[in-house]
């Protein structure tokens, strides 16, 4: 395994109610590895996206920490969230505009990033003109840009229908490749994790914090195998039931 882009440590994370405190999770412990793609599983509610905005820098912990070994870090949230009255390239470009960026990307910088993701033929375009996919590779581009170290997306293609999700998903792992990123990202499709990610980690109910990490680069190529699927079955604990990507999906979700 590559050295740490990102640590938690100890973290607790704790939100003030009206019936008193809740507890998103405790004691939560987590590596993030530079160059993997690290995807975080669970059924709502689990605090899978508190912990992506913990490690954004977004949220604060009531306890523990994080430790970042000097990375930048950049968000893509589920909904892209594009300004209308922008076009496809300016959209890109926003983040260049406060002072702390404008050095990070020249404009031919940018003409070069349009190109490599493939946005060249709709960098005039507006928003209301863009399909979901469009959209969303538009809001990863404007994150991007700014060249973050490690790349934080929760659920980015949830919205998305099944070819669209597919397409997007090896359109993240070129762009991780072509540009060296880390890549965390959050889902509650385990088809997509198990197809994305080098690892994936499963966040428990009840504030547990996360439950168990799996290495699964080496079966992607095997279009995830059989194993793999059985060790998810058994760790959550369900019923000896052949396993499909439904069944699972539900057992995870429940």
């Amino acid at each position: 395994m590559g050295t740490g882009a990102l640590r938690v440590v100890g973290a607790h994370k704790t939100y003030a109610g009206r019936r008193g405190d809740v507890t998103v999770f405790t004691d939560l412990d987590l590596d993030v590895y530079r160059g993997e793609v690290l995807a975080l599983v669970g059924p709502s509610g689990c605090g899978k996206s508190t912990l992506l905005r913990v490690l954004a820098g977004l949220e604060p912990l009531t306890g523990g920490r994080v430790e970042r070994a000097g990375v930048r870090t950049g968000v893509v949230f589920q909904e892209p969230l594009l300004l209308p009255w922008r076009s496809v390239r300016a959209n890109i470009t926003l983040g260049l505009s406060y002072r702390a960026n404008r050095s990070r990307a020249s404009d031919a910088d940018v003409d070069e990033l349009i190109t490599l993701l493939g946005l060249a033929p709709i960098a005039d375009a507006w928003p209301d003109q863009l399909s979901g996919g469009q959209a969303q590779r538009v809001a990863i581009a404007r994150t991007v840009v700014t060249r973050p170290d490690v790349l934080l997306l929760d659920e980015p293609f949830a919205a998305l229908d099944p070819a669209a999700r597919l397409a997007l998903q090896d359109w993240l792992l070129d762009l991780r490749a072509l540009l060296g990123l880390t890549v965390v990202i959050v889902t509650h499709d385990i088809d997509e994790a198990l197809r994305v990610g080098d690892r994936v980690a499963l966040m428990g109910t009840g504030a547990a914090g996360i439950e168990h990490t799996w290495e699964v680069r080496d079966a992607r190529t095997q279009d995830v195998s059989a194993e793999i699927r059985s060790r998810f079955r058994t760790d959550v604990g369900a019923s000896p039931q052949p396993v499909t990507a439904g069944s699972l999906a539900h057992e995870l979700l429940a």
